[in-house]
């Protein structure tokens, strides 16, 4: 469910026509509905009425001050994987003590900032960077509150790019090697073991693997407290998915449903880390056809947003829903490509697909795009990158202005033998 839907014939936002947008803040641009978010947090908080929770917003699906503010305000905490996010998070404000810090290469100098703030755990990933974070921690005079990811070697169905819970994946600990290293974590002088923690990937569209990574970690919880290893949280990390197009994943109510009763046996606070749930289906990309292109193989729609504003159809060939900001049930429908100003033939937002026929000057929304759009976007081509806008009902705001080319070479100098 979101809140970008026609009213008579012309797309809005909310109360706010997306033509007004365009026309005041130009076009490609990121626009997010506050009232969609609201709702989807709130769907996916309320879920797990009834045991204790900390729901965690994935930071790196949508980095916006905006965003995360907006997130901070009904509760949430921050699932962060860097630096950055640790510094957005909380100028965002979330307090520290709702901030979980997880990824596989978090250097010192990110460590110290976060012990430094207060977080409320890390989630280590490998034995050597809980050595290290010891090591950190004891020369800041600190405790650091550690979660081990472990890797349950489960399948997500999902995209491999996306798939972080084989064993062959880079993320966490190998789940039948934790318990040895739970036992070697508890005797480190500066690390306080706080919960245990999995992942097992993102946009997965059915609940079993969810179900089959959490009885997997509730063995090794029964063998921990067996050892006298006691923990207060469970991290059960995010990846609910989002239908983009045909597919149809469970609410957050039926995802809550599988993995209530069982995690309520555990007896430990829970920590959900969601991300694209709440924001993919709350933001739009809108962007401008420049030209129109016939040859002997395609029908192209050139428009003026790339793959350096929007990269998952080029980097996941994923499928992104396109819906013309002017509404004509009349208007022929003609196969196309949606194709940017990349010089990448890999720059492309649709192919193959059954679209109005769209001229020159006409506007597009590229819908479910909250989710890695703009997070993921870069400077390629020497591009700026774009403006966003929050909506609030009839109101709207521009929460980050687009970038200027003279900002693109900020930082850059020539080598003192070319002055």
């Amino acid at each position: 469910m979101h809140h970008f839907s026609y009213k008579n014939g012309e797309l809005y936002a909310e109360d706010v026509p997306l033509s007004q947008i365009a026309q005041e803040v130009g076009t490609p641009v990121y626009v997010y509905s506050q009232a969609t978010l609201e709702r989807h947090f709130k769907a996916f908080d309320q879920a797990f009425e009834g045991l204790e929770h900390l729901v965690c917003f994935a930071v790196k699906a949508n980095s916006s001050q905006a965003v995360v503010a907006t997130m901070a305000h009904l509760g949430a905490g921050a699932d962060i994987v860097s630096g950055g996010e640790l510094y957005r998070s909380m100028a965002a404000g979330v307090p520290a003590e709702r901030i979980v810090y997880s990824g596989v290469g978090k250097s010192e100098a990110e460590m110290a900032a976060a012990l430094d703030a207060g977080i409320l755990m890390f989630n280590v990933e490998s034995a050597q960077e809980l050595a290290v974070l010891d090591q950190v921690a004891g020369r800041l005079g600190k405790k650091a509150p550690v979660s081990l990811r472990v890797n349950p070697d489960v399948d997500a169905q999902t995209h491999p790019k996306i798939t972080t819970g084989l064993s062959k994946n880079k993320f966490g600990l190998d789940i039948e090697l934790a318990f040895k290293q739970y036992q070697d974590a508890a005797k480190l002088p500066n690390v306080e073991l706080k919960g245990v923690s999995c992942h097992i990937g993102s946009q997965l569209t059915k609940v079993e693997p969810f179900a089959d990574a959490l009885e997997r970690v509730g063995v090794l919880i029964g063998r921990l407290r067996g050892a006298g290893i006691e923990l207060e949280l469970l991290d059960l990390g995010g990846g609910l998915g989002i239908s983009y197009d045909q597919e149809e994943p469970p609410s957050p109510a039926q995802y809550a449903a599988a993995l209530k009763e069982q995690a309520g046996r555990l007896g430990l606070k829970l920590v959900l880390e969601p991300g694209r749930v709440i924001v993919g289906n709350a933001g739009i990309m809108l962007c401008q056809v420049l030209f129109t292109k016939d040859t002997p193989a395609k029908h192209f729609i050139i428009v003026d947003a790339g793959m350096n504003d929007l990269v998952r159809p080029a980097m996941y060939d994923s499928f992104q829903a396109i819906w013309p900001v002017t509404e004509d049930p009349e208007r022929p429908q003609v196969v196309s490509d949606v194709v940017g100003p990349i010089c990448e033939t890999g720059d492309f937002l649709a192919r193959d697909r059954q679209l109005p026929d769209m001229g020159r000057g006409e506007l597009m929304a590229v819908m479910s795009a909250g989710a890695y759009g703009f997070s993921m976007a870069s400077t390629y081509n020497s591009r700026p990158r774009v403006a966003e806008v929050m909506v609030s009902g009839d109101r709207w705001s521009v929460v980050r202005r687009r970038e200027t080319t003279e900002e693109l070479m900020r930082g850059e100098s020539l080598p003192e033998w070319m002055d």
